[in-house]
This record gives C-alpha cells, structure tokens and sequence, in this order.
C-alpha cells in the first residue's frame, strides 16, 4: 500500500509538471488574435463570437497564404475565399437562400451577410464599421473545398466609446473587471475571517480546514488575476501576461475545490481521521480527471473554434466535468449510510443524528450547485441579451460564493462544550428518528 506521505508527494509532483504543460499551450488570451490556418478546406471557419455596440470595428489581415489541391486539374479561383460577418438569426436565412438558389451557391455573396475581405490575389487585407450592434460571428469561407488553404490571419475587434476610446471587450463584458475586482475583494474578506476562526479554534483545527484555507486563496488570486486579465484587454486587446497566473491559479482552485468537496463528503478529519482504500481510490481518479478538464478548458477559451481540435476538447471537457460531479457523490453516499449503520452499534444516537442531517444538507447542496452551474447559468446565458453577458458570469460567481458559505459555515472548526450533556430523552428521541429515516443507496 502507498504511504500517505509518498502519495501526496507524487501528486504534487504531477500537478507542477502538469503547469508546466498549462505554460506552454498556445493561447490567444485577446481582442487582438493571431491564428495559424494549416491545409485546411472546411467550407466555413469560424474565428469568433464579438457583441458590438455603436460604432463597432473590424479588421482582418491575411499572410503567408497558400493553396494546395489533391485534384491538379482543379482552376483555382481565390475570389472564392474570403471573409465575413454574419449574425445568429442570420444563418437559417442563408440555408434556404442556398436551398433557392439557380446557380452555385457561395455564402460570400449572400445578401445576408457583411463582406470583409474577399481574396482578389492583390490585397489581403480588410476592415468594416458596424452601425448596427448585434453579436456577430466572423467566418472564412471557401466555396472550393476541393482546395486546402494555408494561411496566418491577424484579427481586430473593438468598440468605440463616447470618449472615441478603442474597447476591445465585447459589449456584454465591459463589467467583467469592476465585478471580478468586487469578488476578490469580498474572497479576501473571506478568507481573513476563515484564518480568524481558525486561530481561534486552533486547539480544534484540523488539515481539512487549513486545505480548506487554501482554496480561498486560489479563489482570490484567480479572481484578481482575471480582473487585471479583463482590464488590460479592454484597454489594449491582450492581457500583457495576466493569463499565465490566471490559469495557474485556476488551476489549483478546481483541484482544490473538487478536492475538498471529496474529503468533506468522506469525513476524513471530521468524522474519522483516515481515508479508506475506496476513498483514495476516488481521489486519486479525481485529481488526474481534474488536471486534464483545466488543460481542456484552456484550449477550448482561447484557441478558438478556428482550430480544428476544437470541438474534439468540448467533448472532452463535458465529458470529464460530468464525470467529476458524478464521482462526488460517491464519499458524500458512503459517509451517510456509515453514520446510519454506526447509529445502531455504538448508542450515540443523538450526535450520530446531527451528523447525519449534516451530511445530507451537504449532499443536496452539492446537487444544486452543480446543477446551478452546469445547467441553470447556460441556460440564462442562452436567452440573456448578448449586451448582458456578464450576467451569466455574475450568476456562477454569486452561486460558488453561497456554496462557499455553507461550506465554511457548516464545516468550521468548532469546540464543543462538555456540560452540554445530551439526555436520555433527546437520545431515545433521535434514534426514532433515525429508525424512521429512508436509507440512501448507491
């Protein structure tokens, strides 16, 4: 069987050379994109998802671009590649006009959509100014699939304030660094009455609450670092270094998280002071799940839909993190059906009650914050305008910072008084109640 202290240190040695992996993925944290196209011919390449408001700007640069044909009879036609801004609402238009149209269909000269930049073999280069705001997508096409194109495009998108001022967020996260900075502010709050209680109760504390402490503090950083990160890409369209810290501790915040959840659902340092081999066994599944579900989430924000892998790590991604909030459960089941079966032997049915309830509360509110945020938040974010995007993300910090608060509520370091003697009836009393509960099964 593995020491204790050799697992730990193992795992800790993976989680450091895992951010060493995180530092060196390509990232394009910006409004300002530089993306690699590489032999590739799917018809349409989205590049990205911008909300404009008034006076909203565009501009493509294209370079280094080449063709190649599997088919050498094949006339190459370069006025059929280009790109162009569309709207959501706007592609089932464009399907019948293709359906209805007498001729070969190209989605370039669609009625519509808003060219940018249609290759004519002199100028590569294009620029639009949108009066009307809306989400829009910006999208390469090519009409001759028949051909793989090789390119190096450089993006701008941005808004203009009153001020003629460039914004490079998109309408709807212009908030997003005021509400971080708020957060951090409050987890910093937070996190000095944690280490308060803590000192105070330091006769009672156990590893559980100082693990417990550090997930504050990767709250924190993270939330301060994506402040700074959102700051300085409205202001100048990339994070000048923001996002290395920001996923860093990110990173450590989602191991920590989920780490803790499995630990208080064992009861390890609360009920008992041991893990039992089922356990680790969880743990040791998670930890791994969860550093590659945060290398997933890396490239999923910031290499973008242009990237071919791209929805190859969307599956990988929803398929981890629902395998993360299943596995979970699991430690939070066992410890109440053990605290049932330890009521019937050991008399003490009374403080086996109070935990029982204690651990089911737990176990409900692990459901709804899951829930909230996997499910409810997309979904508010789906029919929400695109001006208030901020909304979804105010919605997941606000629902992580009430399950935040049960948790340190509920799990706090707390002497207990032993004149506060429970009686006979209180016992008798609780162990009807404990004989009457429905059992959970697994």
């Amino acid at each position: 069987m593995m020491m204790p202290n050799t697992f730990f240190y193992s795992w800790i040695d993976l989680l450091f050379a895992l951010i060493i992996i995180i530092l060196f993925i390509p990232l394009c944290v910006s409004e300002i994109k530089d993306t690699r196209i590489l032999d590739d011919s799917r018809p349409m390449i989205l590049f990205e998802k911008f909300g404009f408001a008034h006076e909203g700007h565009v501009r493509v640069t294209v370079r280094n671009i080449s063709w190649r044909s599997k088919h050498p009879n094949t006339k190459l036609d370069p006025s059929s590649m280009g790109f162009f801004l569309v709207r959501e609402v706007s592609f089932p238009k464009i399907l019948n006009e293709s359906e209805y149209s007498a001729d070969a269909f190209c989605m370039l000269d669609s009625r519509f959509v808003k060219l940018i930049l249609k290759f004519d073999g002199y100028s590569y280069n294009g620029s639009a100014v949108l009066d009307e705001p809306d989400e829009y997508s910006l999208v390469f096409g090519n009409c001759q699939t028949e051909f793989e194109v090789s390119m190096d495009v450089h993006t701008e998108m941005y808004n203009l304030d009153a001020g003629e001022v460039k914004d490079f967020l998109p309408a709807g996260q212009t908030p997003l660094p005021k509400l971080y900075f708020v957060l951090f502010i409050v987890y910093c709050w937070f996190t000095a009455a944690w280490c308060y209680i803590c000192f105070k109760q330091r006769l009672t504390l156990d590893r559980i609450h100082l693990i417990m402490a550090a997930l504050l503090v990767f709250k924190s950083l993270k939330l301060v670092c994506a402040a700074e990160d959102k700051m300085f890409v409205r202001r100048t369209g990339t994070p000048h270094g923001w996002y290395v810290p920001f996923y860093v501790f990110g990173f450590f915040k989602g191991v920590t998280l989920f780490t803790v959840i499995v630990l208080i659902g064992t009861g390890w340092s609360i009920v008992k002071p041991y893990l039992q081999e089922r356990e680790k066994k969880v743990l040791m599944t998670m930890i791994p799940l969860q550093v590659l579900e945060n290398v997933a989430a890396i490239v999923i924000g910031e290499t973008g839909p242009a990237t071919k892998d791209w929805f190859t790590w969307n599956q990988i991604f929803l398929l981890i993190d629902v395998i993360c909030c299943a596995a979970v459960f699991f430690p939070i089941i066992w410890s109440i059906r053990s605290l049932r079966e330890a009521s019937k032997s050991d008399g003490k049915a009374a403080r086996n009650l109070e935990k029982l309830l204690l651990f089911k509360q737990f176990y409900i509110v692990v459901i709804g914050y899951l829930y909230f945020t996997r499910i409810i938040v997309p979904a508010i974010g789906a029919v929400t305008s695109y001006l208030y995007e901020w909304v979804m993300t105010a919605a997941a910090e606000g629902a992580s910072l009430a399950f935040y608060v049960f948790i340190f509520h509920n799990f706090q370091p707390v002497e207990r008084n032993p004149y506060l003697r429970i009686d006979e009836e209180e016992e008798v009393a609780a162990g009807q109640t404990l004989a009457e509960d429905d059992p959970f099964e697994l």
